[in-house]
C-alpha cells in the first residue's frame, strides 16, 4: 500500500514538474526585459499595445461562442447515439478523429474556397467571416469536445435516466435540460476548458480568416521582434484561460446547486 502511494505521488510530482517548469522559464524570461534586473517592463509594454487587448477580447468572445456551438452540437448528438443508435458510435468516433488527420491549413483553405462566393459568400462580410472562424474552431476542437462529452455520458446510465424521466411525464427538452445536462456538468466544463485553450492559442485558421484581430497571430507577430513581450503574452493568456475556466466552473456549480433537480411532469 505504501509502495503504491509513493509511486502515485512520484508520478504526480513528475507531471507537475513537467507542466510548471516551462511556465516558470517563460515567466522568468519575461521579467528580463530591462537589462541586469527583473522587472515588469514587458508586461507594461504589452498592456500599452492596444492591438493585444483588442485581439484578446476578440479571441475570448470567439472562444466562448465556439464552446456554446460545439456543446449544442455534441451533447444532443452523443446522447441520441447512445440512446437510439449505439451502432453509430464507431462512425462518430472516426469522424471526431479527422481533425487530427486533416491539417488546419487544408481546413481553412477549404472554408475560404467554399464560402468566398456562390450562394453563401460568408468571407465578404465581418459576421460571416467570424462565423466561419467559429465553425473552423468547432471542427478543430471536435476530438476534445466529443471525447469529453462521451466520457461524461459513459459515467451515467443514460437509458435508465431517460426512462425514469419519461415515466414521470417529462418531455424531451425537460429530460435534456434538467436530467442529462446537470449530470454532464464536469464533462462539459472539461470540454470548455480544452476548447478555450485551443482558440486562444490557434494560429493557422485565425491568420487566414481574420489576421491580426485574433490573439494567436498577434502573439506570433509580437514574437518576431519583441521576445520579452511575447513571453509575457503567453503567461497572461495562460492566466486568463484559467480565470475564465474558474468563472465557468463557479457558474456551473451555482447552476447545479440552484436548478439541478430531477425531471418532473410538464
Amino acid at each position: 500500500m505504501k509502495k503504491n502511494l509513493f509511486w502515485n505521488w512520484f508520478w504526480i510530482f513528475i507531471s507537475l514538474t513537467y507542466f510548471f517548469i516551462p511556465l516558470y522559464a517563460t515567466f522568468n524570461f519575461s521579467l528580463k526585459a530591462r537589462k541586469g534586473e527583473l522587472s515588469l517592463l514587458a508586461y507594461q509594454q504589452m498592456m500599452e499595445d492596444p492591438r493585444i487587448l483588442r485581439s484578446l477580447i476578440f479571441s475570448t468572445e470567439i472562444g466562448l461562442l465556439t464552446i456554446l456551438l460545439g456543446l449544442l452540437l455534441m451533447v444532443p448528438t452523443v446522447y441520441w447515439v447512445r440512446l437510439k443508435a449505439p451502432r453509430l458510435r464507431p462512425v462518430i468516433e472516426f469522424i471526431s478523429l479527422l481533425p487530427f488527420v486533416i491539417p488546419a491549413i487544408v481546413l481553412v483553405f477549404g472554408l475560404i474556397r467554399t464560402y468566398s462566393g456562390g450562394i453563401f459568400p460568408l468571407t465578404n462580410t465581418y459576421t460571416g467571416t467570424n462565423f466561419l472562424l467559429i465553425a473552423g474552431y468547432v471542427v478543430i476542437g471536435l476530438p476534445y469536445l466529443y471525447r469529453s462529452v462521451d466520457a461524461g455520458m459513459s459515467a451515467i446510465d443514460v437509458v435508465t435516466l431517460t426512462e425514469a424521466a419519461q415515466s414521470l411525464g417529462a418531455s424531451w427538452p425537460t429530460i435534456m435540460l434538467r436530467v442529462i445536462i446537470p449530470n454532464l456538468r464536469s464533462a462539459m466544463l472539461g470540454a470548455a476548458f480544452l476548447t478555450l485553450a485551443i482558440v486562444l492559442g490557434e494560429f493557422t485558421v485565425a491568420t487566414f480568416l481574420v489576421g491580426l484581430k485574433a490573439f494567436g497571430p498577434v502573439i506570433w507577430q509580437v514574437g518576431q521582434n519583441r521576445a520579452y513581450e511575447a513571453s509575457a503574452l503567453v503567461i497572461v493568456s495562460f492566466i486568463i484561460t484559467w480565470v475564465l475556466m474558474g468563472l465557468i466552473n463557479y457558474v456551473g456549480r451555482r447552476g447545479a446547486a440552484d436548478g439541478s433537480v430531477a425531471a418532473g411532469p410538464r
